[in-house]
């Protein structure tokens, strides 16, 4: 069934034009634009669609997509949620797609290999520098700007970066896999994780294929089968310049901190192609009958699969009555997004002795050793049980009726929020009854919070917890961009300013004494600080916790008599964020959820002449008017709890002097 039909509209915006194709995640189609332009929009299946979490992760990698902008990347337009369909609109890019070149082409020469490998290499070291990941490289998603026949070097365009994470879990365990399986790079399969490293490895294997016409571990068997040969098996060496082995080797490397970074696997593969230049393409490269195994390959934790799962399933035939593996099409290209399936694991069987090649146990002299061996230890844990039992059992039992309890501050956060916990274990429920405190200070917080609670031990699951006094769900990392265990999310929290607020969880631990009850406190209290200031962390999640500062942007030159631009910048762990501001003045529409929750609005917000009567605030302190001419002038801003902001400095002119 088509996702969409030729005519009709993509929001308000587009008009679908000719679906040009279709995979496992959603089809493509051209699209024009309003104004006449020709785009191309990846329409979202609707099982995908369906999942309500979706639509939030959609939205939230929007800015991060958007702001993708280089020559080697398809560019992304725009995000359409409409109803329950979700689409990308993106360059329409004419020239077709590397799988295109593959098909009809067979190997191609050493020099164009290295070149187009070179060039998805700089897309995804701009990405990763960005702190994206592509999860899902293969010849389907890398395009041509032009035709093979006529491109020219830079002609190449990665596509569908943030594909995986919209419908997938950036770098996070999954219970099944979204990707590739010829592509795939050895620790998504082992542990179900991947990021930049893995992004180089399946450019590898892209390379590989380039080289010699088919992928380093295609062969017999189902998409499983190869999965597993990335973890297992060594590539099979190809017919190629020693050197460039070594390097093709090396991306190919099940460890991925032996990988080289995006950037220089580029410089290296252009500093290999002179060695290159002259060479003629391979013949095509057949699969070998048997792959050679590696001498200790990944442990798989998959928790579907044990090691021996998966080497039946190595070496299994295309077809297994047992095992329901799906097939995923010609050449590997499909993404396969699924569950892995479940085999059930029968224990080992126990070979016999043959009792006339050994005699009885019990009649060896080591058995009558190990029985002198036990009476003795017995005897020995009879009489210490006797000895230490009483004062083990009163040690015991005072601790178990002990009512403990402790305390814990945080210090104050940039915006204001003071975080004070109490914890008191009661011994006759064997529950921790944890009392959390937010304080505000200038302003008004308002909004999300996390709270971090842990389990007791090193290794505990995390534990359940009953809430009183907010709105409370587990925190979820893909949609809060926030990837913490042991995670919750207190909602519609309103604390005033010089004002507190308390919400209390019951939790099922006890602790056995006192230094127990104070590190599980202060472990929960660090790793929710830890959270809020890790950098990585992109998105505008719990602004009240994170946001560290703000930035008071203006043009470098503004004309008088005019308003003032005035774009307020929130600062995260991991610096500016220019895609999400926190206000822009003169403002339109409603402010932003970011300054409610950290200033209660715009009755937060004031903005101030920093340069002697050259500006004019309005009676609201929102708008500022440019005056007076002057060759440098700043504004001064107040938002909430920070008070002493203030631009960089910029020139007002007169209209006159504009263009000079």
């Amino acid at each position: 069934m088509q996702l969409a039909q030729t005519g009709e509209a993509l929001g308000a915006s587009y008009r679908f034009g000719e679906r040009v194709g279709s995979g496992a995640v959603g089809e493509v189609w051209t699209v024009t634009s309003a104004d006449g332009q020709t785009l191309a929009a990846k329409v979202l299946r609707p099982e995908h669609a369906d999942d309500p979490s979706l639509i939030e992760r959609f939205v939230r990698e929007r800015s991060v997509l958007l702001a993708l902008k280089d020559s080697s990347i398809v560019t992304v337009r725009d995000m359409v949620v409409e109803g329950a369909r979700l689409a990308i609109v993106m360059d329409y890019i004419a020239g077709g797609s590397l799988r295109d070149v593959v098909k009809g082409s067979g190997p191609l020469r050493p020099a164009d290999a290295f070149d187009v490998a070179a060039e998805v290499f700089d897309a995804l070291a701009f990405a990763h520098s960005r702190g994206v990941t592509h999860r899902d490289i293969k010849p389907d998603n890398v395009l041509l700007n032009r035709p093979w026949s006529e491109r020219a070097t830079g002609d190449v365009r990665v596509s569908d970066f943030g594909i995986s994470d919209v419908v997938g879990e950036k770098l996070r365990q999954t219970t099944g896999l979204v990707g590739t399986p010829h592509y795939m790079p050895p620790e998504l399969i082992s542990s179900g994780r991947s990021g930049p490293p893995g992004d180089v490895y399946s450019t590898g294997v892209l390379l590989y294929e380039l080289l010699a016409g088919r992928t380093p571990f295609a062969g017999a068997g189902p998409d499983f089968s190869v999965a597993y040969r990335h973890v297992s098996s060594r590539p099979p060496r190809i017919p190629v310049d020693d050197k460039v082995w070594e390097f093709l080797d090396l991306l190919l490397s099940k460890d991925p901190a032996r990988r080289p970074t995006a950037a220089d696997a580029a410089a290296t593969l252009r500093r290999l192609a002179p060695r290159v230049a002259d060479h003629a393409p391979l013949a095509r490269v057949e699969a070998p009958e048997d792959f050679d195994d590696v001498e200790r390959p990944a442990t798989m934790v998959r928790g579907s699969f044990t090691d021996e799962d998966l080497s039946a399933l190595a070496s299994a035939p295309a077809v297994q009555e047992d095992v329901p593996l799906p097939d995923l099409g010609e050449a590997g290209s499909a993404t396969m997004v699924r569950s892995l399936p479940r085999r059930d694991v029968r224990p080992r069987t126990v070979a016999r002795v043959d009792e006339e090649e050994a005699p009885p146990f019990w009649r060896t002299r080591k058995a009558l050793l190990l029985a002198g061996g036990a009476v003795l230890l017995i005897v020995a844990m009879i009489v210490g049980f006797m000895v230490l039992s009483p004062a083990d059992k009163s040690a015991e039992a005072a601790g178990a009726g002990e009512q403990l309890s402790a305390q814990l501050q945080d210090p104050a956060l940039p915006t204001g929020l003071t975080i004070s916990r109490n914890a008191s274990y009661s011994p006759s429920s064997g529950e921790t009854r944890l009392t959390i405190a937010y304080s505000a200070q200038k302003a008004p917080l308002s909004g999300e919070f996390l709270e971090v609670i842990p389990g007791l031990s090193e290794g505990d699951s995390c534990p359940a917890a009953t809430w009183e006094g907010a709105t409370v769900s587990r925190n979820q990392g893909s949609i809060t961009g926030v990837d913490v265990e042991c995670g919750w999310k207190l909602s519609e929290l309103k604390i005033p300013a010089g004002g507190r607020v308390e919400v209390t969880a019951t939790v099922p631990v006890a602790p056995a004494d006192q230094k127990a009850l104070d590190t599980w406190l202060s472990g929960g209290s660090e790793a929710t600080t830890a959270a809020m200031q890790e950098p990585a962390v992109m998105g505008t999640a719990y602004p009240v916790q994170r946001l560290l500062g703000v930035e008071v942007r203006t043009p470098s030159r503004v004309v008088t008599p005019s308003p003032l631009k005035i774009t307020l910048v929130p600062v995260w762990a991991g610096g500016p964020d220019e895609l999400n501001p926190l206000y822009i003045s003169p403002a339109s529409g409603k402010p932003s959820q970011m300054l409610a929750a950290v200033t209660g609005g715009e009755q937060g917000l004031r903005f101030s002449d920093g340069c002697g009567g050259a500006l004019a605030v309005d009676s609201s302190g929102l708008t500022v008017t440019a005056l007076q001419i002057t060759p440098q002038c700043t504004v001064r801003a107040s938002v909430g709890n920070f008070t002493e902001l203030q631009s960089p400095s910029f020139g007002i002119t007169s209209r006159e002097n504009a263009g000079d």
